[in-house]
């Protein structure tokens, strides 16, 4: 006769906290410049902007925790390492280029390497970063629905909303089809959480795109 499984122990569950925890910190301080835009400005600049700079950190270092006490292969390890320079650089660029937008604003230059360039890259690399995620856990034994749906539906709002103010939505609709249907294929394990993070990004940006035959920022509407 077989002894029933183990239930899991504390440290067993730690990379799935991890991966929470990022994912929840990536929907909170993702949203830093609306949040945060009511704090005022201190000198020249915005309080966002220094709040702004923390945010590398929050994301970054627990999505290398969760990778770290999964045990992620060199190959995840890799690209993450990729995905990390990436976000690094994009958001070094946002955040500076934003920053001398708001106190003198209309320079074409300044757009160009906030709103295009820096996003663009930023984002690119935030996508590498959950592709080191999910190439490590897509696999692993599936959690009950209720413990992943909140971060899940956390990386959804966020990679929606940044995708149609950031200006990259083509990118994030792509990116977000690709994601979910990563968790399709894995939706026997953990990967099914990419299908609430993703599916609901790929269906909205597809249903904004199609409302407005096109992605007009929900600022340029008067939404924001």
């Amino acid at each position: 006769m077989t002894s029933a499984p183990a239930a899991p122990t504390a440290r067993d569950r730690r990379p799935e906290r991890w991966l929470a925890a990022c994912a929840l910190l990536y929907g909170l301080t993702h949203h830093i410049g609306f949040g945060l835009a009511g704090l005022g400005t201190v000198g020249d600049t915005r309080w966002a902007d220094w709040v702004d700079i923390l945010v590398p950190y929050t994301v970054l270092l627990t999505a290398a925790a969760a990778l770290h006490t999964a045990k992620a292969d060199g190959r995840s390890q890799a690209l993450y390492l990729i995905g990390v320079i990436t976000y690094v650089e994009g958001h070094g660029i946002h955040l500076a280029a934003n920053s001398v937008g708001n106190d003198t604003p209309g320079i074409a230059v300044v757009h160009l390497w906030d709103e295009v360039v820096g996003h663009y890259v930023w984002y690119a690399g935030t996508a590498l970063v959950f592709a080191a995620l999910a190439r490590t856990f897509a696999r692993r034994p599936a959690r009950p629905p209720l413990h992943t749906l909140v971060p899940a539906l956390a990386v959804a709002l966020t990679w929606t909303t940044n995708s149609l103010e950031g200006g990259t939505a083509a990118m994030g609709l792509i990116i977000a089809a690709f994601f979910t249907a990563w968790g399709l294929r894995t939706r026997h394990h953990l990967g099914r959480a990419l299908i609430p993070a993703f599916a609901p990004a790929l269906i909205a940006l597809t249903a904004y795109g199609i409302w407005h035959r096109g992605f007009p920022q929900p600022t340029d509407l008067g939404w924001l």
